[in-house]
C-alpha cells in the first residue's frame, strides 16, 4: 500500500512520549488537510497517537506496519476542527502512591504500558492492561475502587485516564512521572 504523505518524521527508537512529543511539534509546520506519516518502532505509539489525535482534532487514519517499522498517518485539522488539548486534572505524585503502598491501602495500580516493559519491572500487585486495550477492556476494573494509572512518564496514562473518565469511572488518579521514577519495589516476570 502506498500511501502519500505531505510530511515525514522520524520517531523510530523512542519511548512514550517522545513520538507524541515531536509529532505535536511537527505537525504545526503542516497545512490544514496535510497528512503526515509518523514513522515509530514503540509498540505503543498506535494507541498513543491515535487517542492523542482524537483528543486534539487530528484524524487519525490508520497505522501500517513494514518491517517492524509503524508507519502511523495523521491529517492535520483544520482551525474549525481543533480541540485543545486536555490534561487529566486528578494526578497524584509518586510520594503519594508510595505512602499509599506501606500505610497498606487497598487500592488498585493500573499499568498501561506495553507487556514487555510491564514484564521487566512493575510495581507489585499492578494490573497490566496496555493503552491499546483499554477501551475493550473496562469491565475488568471496578468503577467503585480508588484506581491509581501508572505508565513509564504521565503522558499515556493521562490519556487513559481521560478515557477511563468517558467511560464512567470517577475515582481515578494519574501517576506523574511514572515508572521512570518509581524507586519502590519492583516485580518482574522475565
Amino acid at each position: 500500500m502506498s500511501i502519500q504523505a505531505n510530511d515525514v518524521l522520524d520517531a523510530k527508537g523512542l519511548a512514550c512520549p517522545m513520538p507524541i512529543v515531536k509529532t505535536k511539534k511537527a505537525i504545526k509546520e503542516l497545512d490544514p488537510g496535510q497528512v503526515m506519516e509518523v514513522q515509530a518502532t514503540d509498540k505503543g505509539s498506535t494507541a498513543d497517537l491515535k487517542a492523542w489525535a482524537e483528543s486534539t482534532g487530528h484524524q487519525y487514519l490508520g497505522t501500517v506496519e513494514e518491517d517492524d517499522i509503524l508507519k502511523h498517518y495523521v491529517r492535520k485539522a483544520s482551525v474549525a476542527e481543533a480541540k485543545e488539548e486536555k490534561k487529566y486534572e486528578k494526578i497524584a505524585e509518586l510520594s503519594t502512591l508510595q505512602a499509599k503502598y506501606k500505610e497498606g491501602a487497598t487500592i488498585t495500580v493500573l499499568d498501561v504500558r506495553e507487556p514487555a516493559e510491564f514484564a521487566f519491572g512493575h510495581i507489585l500487585g499492578a494490573v497490566n492492561i496496555p493503552f491499546g486495550e483499554l477501551v475493550e477492556r473496562f469491565e475488568e476494573l471496578d468503577k467503585k475502587k480508588e484506581l491509581y494509572i501508572i505508565c513509564r512518564t504521565g503522558s499515556r496514562s493521562d490519556l487513559a485516564a481521560q478515557k477511563l473518565t468517558e467511560a464512567g469511572f470517577t475515582n481515578i488518579w494519574n501517576v506523574v512521572s511514572g515508572m521512570s521514577k518509581w524507586d519502590g519495589p519492583l516485580a518482574n516476570e522475565r
